[in-house]
């Protein structure tokens, strides 16, 4: 979904919300809501977006649900799909859409560990908690909407207090790797190059690197060197890495695309649809047909 779209679905308009660098605005959550409770399809965004809500939610992913009663904070990455079910009537708070490009000075926001995964990306807040955040959502929401010449800057600001409050609520479970360590040197090399290939969304888009051996020539190590080194730092081995995540890419294709499971498949790397077909049952435990039919119930 580009910004335009979602600025349709929702019936706003984009305004002169777009600065020098990049793209912000900030919404009331029941300004944005429809009378419709449908939760909306899946689909990847151009931008990213943070919700501060009030509300019973459940939030779809494409391998779990996670539940939101009452106070929220909800961070949702572009390359991750997702939809939002809406179970009470009742829904109030903030939403704010911003493109990477709006924080090109502070870095690549894909990074922080509130944007890698649902776990990380669904804070529940106390009433404590959420008298805060609300507070920084209210600057933000008054602060667009004034003349003051740095008003972006100061908007970046307060955003990136939004993210790093919440981090600190739910810090992550390793510190970020400094490079001093030649094992953390080389997972994080391999990490770089796994996620470079993602996410698919083309058809004649096809991965290139599939194996351990694939990554270890990439990297000019040895493949149990590699292993080694990966075991070290992550507690898992080279192909259960590579394994998890095309398994993260495969649910996702089969929830947000109309392809084929032999094009999902041939995207994936698997040259023959049964090794994709076999790959799949042994990791999700059922076969792609049988959970791309459950994610359509």
């Amino acid at each position: 979904m580009e910004l335009q779209s979602f600025y349709k679905a929702v019936n706003q308009e984009m305004g002169t919300a777009q600065n020098e660098v990049g793209h912000f605005n900030i919404f009331h959550v029941e300004d944005l809501l429809s009378a419709d409770h449908r939760p909306t399809s899946y689909s990847r965004r151009s931008f990213f977006k943070i919700s501060l809500v009030t509300g019973h939610s459940k939030i779809h992913y494409a391998d779990r649900i996670i539940e939101a009663q009452d106070n929220v904070l909800v961070f949702t990455n572009p390359m991750l799909p997702y939809h939002w079910e809406r179970i009470s009537d009742k829904q109030t708070g903030y939403v704010c859409v911003f493109t990477e490009a709006f924080f090109s000075r502070f870095g690549h926001l894909k990074e922080l560990p509130v944007f890698q995964s649902p776990d990380m990306a669904v804070v529940p807040l106390g009433a404590d908690a959420f008298a805060q955040f609300d507070a920084l959502f209210a600057k933000m929401y008054q602060e667009i909407q004034g003349t003051y010449a740095y008003k972006y800057d100061l908007l970046r600001n307060l955003l990136m207090t939004v993210i790093h409050e919440a981090q600190k609520m739910q810090p992550a479970v390793s510190s970020p790797s400094t490079g001093s360590n030649a094992s953390e040197r080389i997972a994080s090399l391999f990490a770089e190059l796994l996620e470079r290939q993602f996410p698919i969304e083309m058809l004649n888009q096809i991965i290139g690197l599939h194996t351990p051996a694939d990554f270890a020539a990439q990297l000019n190590v040895h493949v149990n060197h590699l292993n080694k080194a990966l075991k070290e730092i992550t507690g898992h081995t080279t192909s259960q890495l590579i394994n998890s995540r095309i398994l993260q890419e495969a649910r996702i294709l089969l929830k947000s695309t109309t392809w084929t499971i032999n094009e999902i498949a041939w995207s994936l790397g698997f040259k023959e649809p049964n090794h994709f077909s076999t790959f799949f049952k042994s990791q999700a435990g059922v076969t792609a047909k049988q959970f791309r039919q459950s994610a359509a119930d």
